[in-house]
This record gives C-alpha cells, structure tokens and sequence, in this order.
C-alpha cells in the first residue's frame, strides 16, 4: 500500500475505533466512487473491519461497524 493510502487507511481505522459507527455513517464519511480512493472497500476486503451483526438503531444502515483483531493490530502499528 503505498504511502498516502496507508495514512488515509490509518485514518479511517481510527475513525471507526473511536466511537461506535453505523453502516450509513461509514458509508456517508467514506464510500467513494473512485477505483483508487477505496478505502472502505479495501478495510473490508483486508479484513480490517466487519458489520458485528448489532444495530445502533432502528433502521437497516445501522448495523455498527467494528474494527477485527486484524484492524486493531494494523492501528497499532501506527
């Protein structure tokens, strides 16, 4: 990963660590639509992140983001 991907990664890694987030918060603050800005995909797709199953709310884009073993350790290294 290069270097201003790995920091923007970083960054979203702690952004989900630092309160509890929804789906549709994540998707609003993060998704994009450029194949080289894929940082919501890439943190899935590395096992970074997952939906735990547990909603913050009523609705179905509540479902809560948490970081995985695997992202709290790449956090860590920082």
């Amino acid at each position: 990963m290069s270097g201003a991907a790995d920091l923007l990664m970083r960054q979203f890694l702690a952004w989900v660590a630092e309160r509890p987030r929804s789906y549709a918060e994540a998707m609003e603050a993060w998704r994009s639509n450029c194949p080289r800005l894929s940082v919501w995909e890439d943190a899935l797709d590395g096992g970074l992140v997952c939906l735990d199953g547990q909603a913050i709310g009523p609705g179905t884009g509540d479902m809560r983001v948490v970081l995985t073993p695997r992202g709290r350790d790449r956090l860590g290294a920082a």
